[in-house]
């Protein structure tokens, strides 16, 4: 299966405009032109028509990722992999296809219950995308190619999701840590699996050992082309009062610098530059011990 990048993510708000504020006054993301008024909030940053879907529900949670497949022949064969592997899907409807800016998708979940869209067809509408913030753009690559980000889900079957998304969905390991927060010496500490899809982003998809979950994400990933605008959001962020979840700091596994700040939904957006690119050829899986060269001091909101 040929899973080239994170298309978009569709998250439940209550609210929608919190995010429609959140998104264009903190992130600099544009609301997107193309997209229909019909109470949903619609964010774009690159030639895409949107890679942020915010629908109206009565729940706070990011509710699925779409992946994108390369054409009308991989997603047929998906679905051959689907089947054979005895993992069930529902095929989407014309309708949600077309709200989607697709021209075909399927619905299922991982072992650990995160809904997902693989899709193919995806649509650019390159309405040129114009930065309420002044933001020259986002790291997406060629016509998006190389997705808008990344995305760390919660797995309370962690070995089992891995295995799913690797064995089923195609996806390739860029790296793997693992993480004790007590001094227990039983204490058995929670994995992370760093995973990659068919384009140079270290990773696009990351797991993380986690049963209790309410909001469905650990963190979503945007990644600017330049070093200033980082400070600049970050000045953005103390000034509104938004809660930092992690201070500045350059990651050790993709050399992202970055820091977290809190989102409406209550998980973390990641908002960084300088991701390392990969050619999958000549690459090795790592283990990493650090999870940072320095900074990122994590200090999570209170519910």
């Amino acid at each position: 299966m040929d899973v080239r990048s994170l298309g978009y993510v569709v998250i439940e708000s209550a609210d929608p405009v919190k995010w429609l504020e959140y998104g264009r006054d903190i992130l600099g993301l544009m609301p997107a032109p193309t997209m229909p008024d019909d109470g949903n909030v619609y964010l774009k940053l690159d030639e895409r028509p949107f890679r942020f879907a915010i629908e109206k529900g009565e729940s706070e949670r990011l509710a699925r990722c779409g992946w994108e497949l390369r054409d009308a022949d991989d997603f047929a064969a998906a679905k051959d992999s689907l089947n054979a592997a005895g993992v069930s899907f529902e095929v989407g409807s014309a309708e949600l296809a077309k709200a989607r800016r697709v021209r075909e998708l399927i619905v299922l979940r991982d072992p650990s219950g995160n809904e997902l869209e693989l899709y193919w067809g995806g649509e650019l509408d390159f309405a040129k995308f114009v930065s309420p913030l002044g933001i020259s753009g986002f790291e997406t690559g060629f016509n998006g190619d190389m997705g808008l980000g990344h995305a760390v889900l919660p797995a309370g079957k962690l070995g089992e999701t891995h295995r799913f998304y690797k064995e089923v969905l195609g996806f390739g390991d860029s790296d793997y840590m693992h993480f004790h927060f007590s001094p227990d010496p039983n204490d058995p500490g929670q994995g992370l699996n760093f995973m990659h899809v068919n384009n140079p982003r270290h990773h696009s998809l990351a797991l993380y050992e986690d049963a209790n979950n309410p909001v469905g994400c650990v963190h979503l990933m945007l990644e600017v082309l330049e070093t200033d605008e980082v400070g600049y959001c970050l000045d953005r962020v103390e000034a509104a009062g938004i809660p930092i979840v992690s201070t500045l700091g350059r990651h050790t596994n993709d050399r992202m610098l970055s820091f977290y700040m809190a989102t409406p939904t209550g998980f973390a957006m990641e908002f960084g530059t300088g991701g390392l690119q990969v050619d999958w050829d000549d690459f090795t899986p790592t283990v990493t011990s650090l999870p940072s060269l320095w900074g990122h001091k994590f200090n999570m909101p209170d519910a």
